[in-house]
Order: structure tokens, then sequence, then C-alpha cells
């Protein structure tokens, strides 16, 4: 997969470099998704992978008040 935008890359490159496919199958991510997250956050893997990390940990409404019930 090749993104189809450009983009900058304002700060160096903490770790590895994903390519956008590798991104894409490593998180089963769509193609507009993963795109749009490569762009934003560019190819660093410790970036990317803490951010995806991030995204896990937030709860539904529904987890969050589960415990609350009797």
């Amino acid at each position: 997969m090749e993104t189809q935008r450009s983009f900058q890359r304002r700060r160096p490159i903490r770790g590895a470099a994903y390519s956008l496919a590798d991104f894409q199958r490593k998180y089963g991510l769509d193609d507009v998704l993963a795109e749009d997250l490569f762009i934003r956050f560019g190819p660093s893997s410790i970036e990317l992978d803490l951010l995806m990390a991030a995204k896990r940990r937030i709860l539904s409404f529904d987890e969050l008040t589960r415990t609350l019930t009797p």
C-alpha cells in the first residue's frame, strides 16, 4: 500500500520506520485510517506503537459503567 498524500517529517524518526503497509498489517487497520495516522504521526515505530497502545486503552461507556451496576 502506497500513500496518496505526501508529508514532510519535522522531527527525527525515533526507532525503526514502518512502511505504511507494515503499520496497517500490524494493527489490522483499514486503508483510510492507516494512511491518516501514518501521515499525521509519521513512520516512527516508537510513536505509532505508543499511539496504538493508547488507543487500545480507551474504554467504552459500557465498560466504564459495568462495575457500577449491581
